[in-house]
């Protein structure tokens, strides 16, 4: 009984993260953009970022209550030393997770510099991480993700949802970022891998 109801949370998990993936995907997809600014006009392009980002940590708290509130099993707990190590790399993972955010611009991440301008224009980063892969967020937090020290069911399949979203993310970000830069972009994505880091740049 308490397997199937597992089995059920974590149906209800997937079920939630593929609305969500597909809510979020059609909100940053070029083509959805380009048609609300033509129908909206300076007020979508002000405030489309931040409200991407105040929609996205609002559909984000399910998740939080299902880790909380619904039954789970734990897989795997790693012992001391290896505990201590997953752990000490997680805190890296998530350092370069915020240094590359640092990179791109925090503010104009979160939309606060397009409330200031309309068409505030986006600046190429390919320094820094960006030179050694040009998703470097979603590879740190798939990182932080897949490096817990303590396995359970349901992060187990969140863990790898979210990494098949990573992907699925980094395309629509491309797609996006060929749009706005061009040929530059696509000089960028022949020198720099998508995922797997290049040691020297």
């Amino acid at each position: 009984m308490e397997c199937g109801k597992t089995t059920f949370d974590v149906v209800a998990l997937a079920a939630y993260f593929a609305f969500f993936a597909i809510m979020h995907s059609i909100l940053a997809d070029p083509r959805f953009k380009t048609w609300a600014g033509k129908r909206f006009g300076n007020v979508f392009d002000r405030w489309q970022r931040l409200a991407y980002i105040v929609l996205a940590l609002i559909m984000i708290m399910p998740f939080i209550y299902i880790f909380v509130s619904l039954p789970d099993r734990i897989l795997y707990i790693v012992s001391w030393p290896g505990s201590g190590l997953m752990a000490a790399c997680q805190a890296l993972a998530a350092i370069a997770l915020l240094a590359s955010l640092r990179q791109t611009g925090i503010t104009y991440f979160l939309g606060l510099e397009q409330l200031k301008r309309a068409s505030a224009p986006g600046e190429l980063v390919t320094s820094g991480f960006y030179c050694h892969i040009r998703n470097p967020l979603f590879f740190f937090a798939a990182l932080f993700l897949w490096l817990s020290p303590i396995m359970t069911l349901n992060l187990l399949a969140f863990n790898i949802l979210a990494t098949v979203y990573f992907y699925i993310g980094a395309l629509h970000e491309e797609r996006s970022l060929m749009a706005e830069f061009g040929p530059e972009y696509e000089a960028y994505k022949k020198r720099v891998p998508m995922f797997l880091p290049r040691l020297k740049c």
